[in-house]
This record gives C-alpha cells, structure tokens and sequence, in this order.
C-alpha cells in the first residue's frame, strides 16, 4: 500500500511539472527516520536502564508481583 501510494505521489508531482526540487529534498531526508527511531529506542533502552538498576538496588518489583498475585489467588477463591 505505501508503494502504490508513494506511486502515486511521484506521478502527481511530474504531473505538476516540479518533481525535481521536492525529489531532492526527499532524498536529502531519507535517512532521517531511521535516525529518529534509532534515537527513540536508545532512549527507550536508557529508561529500561534505570527502571532495572533502581529495581536491582530495592525490593520493590519483588513487592508488586508478590501483591498481583495475593490479588489473583483472592479473587480466583
């Protein structure tokens, strides 16, 4: 869907008879989503980071899953 779409897109610009500017400033940002996600993920993992260390240093997961579980084994009996 997204080829026929892009498709679709370039034809409609060579229509309009200007497809050269705006192709070269799309290809100028091709890569720039990756570069995004590559961003977000490395900040998702950086968060992941911290959540684990401060979870390593305390019992408080431990406390949580033991309280999701009393909760479980009370509301199944």
């Amino acid at each position: 869907m997204l080829a026929l779409l892009t498709h679709v897109h370039l034809w409609m610009l060579y229509l309009t008879g200007r497809p050269t500017a705006r192709l070269a400033r799309l290809r100028d940002e091709r890569g720039q989503t990756s570069a995004e996600y590559a961003l977000v993920l490395l900040g998702a993992a950086a968060v992941a980071l911290l959540i684990a260390l401060w979870a390593k240093d305390t019992d408080k997961i431990g406390d949580l899953l033991d309280a999701i579980v009393d909760n479980v084994i009370s509301t199944a009996s």
